[in-house]
């Protein structure tokens, strides 16, 4: 273990935590659902809102990384990131509160460009966070870090849903809706502030940044036609997304099937938290055997929409939500340590870029999932899910990995 191993542990657990607690109040499998429904009873606005706050940064990221590169610090400019999601996320909040069913339209306008500003910025803070992560932890301690950081989140989601089950209980919509972003926003502020405090090395072995983006792009683009690794390894992540074909419709068919209440909305998220919980402590003793961590993922998200097209009641319902909280932080373990074994240093920005630009498609498949929805039913669009996540299955079967 590194000298700092603990102290930046420690930072990166904290920062994790508190985003948790703050991305659990707008969770696009639950609340941000009934936020948008609240508000619009359209399905496919549900589908292109949960894409919004996942998936704001495509093209961003490859921007981001065209100035990266030749950074040998980026803390700075992550320090920015940090105060953009934090202004916008109180934004909201501020706004339902503000305008709320006084103008559900201009509410739904301003919720929607607040989301994108936070998952926007986003784009330049994860190819920040990543170099970071990959400065200051080894291959063993980034997997250790990683998923004591999405264990404690996991915590902090538990906390956050039981708040926002006394909370949507306690409280009339949309106001009950606004206290959750405003308080949810310092919290947040908490996380970003513990990982600005990290000291971050100097990187040596930069790469000189090329004279235009254009030419940038034609480079990035040369090293994936040339990396048969690098194509297997998004391929696997973009598919781990198929998830969101119908993960947000998994509450509104559970409101159709069972009686909802805010006390089981919340429920439903802290029972994802503990799956995802128990999950990091699976992915942690397994790292660094990252392509197994990621086969895993698959089976078990796989089942749980097996799960999902026969639910009928509150436990299956709940099983659906354990099984997908279990999932869902494996890929994420996996995809970030699985990239950074076959990334050269100089080009790491560059690598994250092209993951993440190129998978974050993924991040809009809600869209595509609300309008199978609407064409067909849940269970052309469960069957649909899980076909693409056995085709990801398949690519994860491929990967490079020792």
């Amino acid at each position: 273990m590194s000298l700092n191993y603990k102290e930046n542990n420690l930072k990166n657990v904290l920062h994790g935590f508190f985003l948790a607690i703050a991305m659990t109040i707008a969770e696009p499998s639950t609340i941000l659902p009934l936020i948008v429904h609240h508000f619009s009873e359209s399905v496919v606005l549900v589908g292109v809102f949960a894409s919004l706050l996942r998936g704001g940064a495509i093209a961003v990221q490859l921007f981001a990384a065209f100035y990266a590169q030749g950074y040998k610090r980026v803390m700075p400019y992550l320090k920015k990131v940090f105060l953009a999601r934090f202004l916008s996320w109180f934004a909201i909040g501020l706004a339902i509160l503000l305008i709320g069913d006084k103008n559900p339209t201009l509410t739904l306008w301003i919720f929607g460009i607040g989301l994108f500003i936070f998952s926007f910025s986003a784009g330049f803070g994860s190819i920040y966070f990543s170099e970071i992560i990959a400065k200051v932890f080894n291959k063993e301690e980034r997997g250790k870090s990683m998923a004591n950081r999405q264990f404690f989140a996991a915590i902090g989601s538990i906390i956050s849903g039981g708040i926002a089950g006394w909370v949507l209980a306690t409280f009339e919509p949309p106001k009950s809706y606004a206290y959750l972003f405003m308080i949810s926003a310092f919290l947040l502020g908490l996380g970003l502030w513990a990982f600005s405090t990290i000291k971050e090395p100097v990187k040596e072995n930069v790469r000189i940044k090329e004279k235009s983006f254009l030419e940038f792009l034609k480079n990035a683009f040369k090293f994936l036609k040339e990396d048969k690794a690098l194509q297997i390894q998004i391929l696997t992540i973009l598919f781990s997304y198929s998830f969101l074909f119908a993960f947000p419709f998994v509450i509104l068919k559970a409101n159709q099937t069972i009686h909802l209440t805010g006390w089981l909305v919340g429920g439903f998220v802290t029972v994802q938290m503990i799956g995802a919980l128990l999950g990091n402590l699976v992915w942690k003793k397994l790292a660094p055997k990252y392509k197994l961590i990621i086969i895993l993922a698959y089976l078990s998200m796989i089942l749980a929409f097996i799960v999902a097209y026969f639910a009928s009641n509150s436990w299956q319902y709940a099983l659906v939500f354990f099984l997908i909280g279990f999932a869902m932080d494996g890929f994420k373990i996996a995809g970030m340590n699985l990239l950074f074994e076959i990334a050269p240093e100089d080009k790491r920005p560059i690598y994250v870029a092209l993951q993440n630009n190129l998978t974050s498609i993924g991040l809009f498949f809600a869209i595509p999932g609300g309008l199978i929805l609407k064409a067909f039913s849940y269970d052309v669009l469960y069957l649909f899910t899980i076909f693409m996540l056995l085709v990801g299955l398949f690519f994860a079967t491929k990967l490079k990995a020792e």
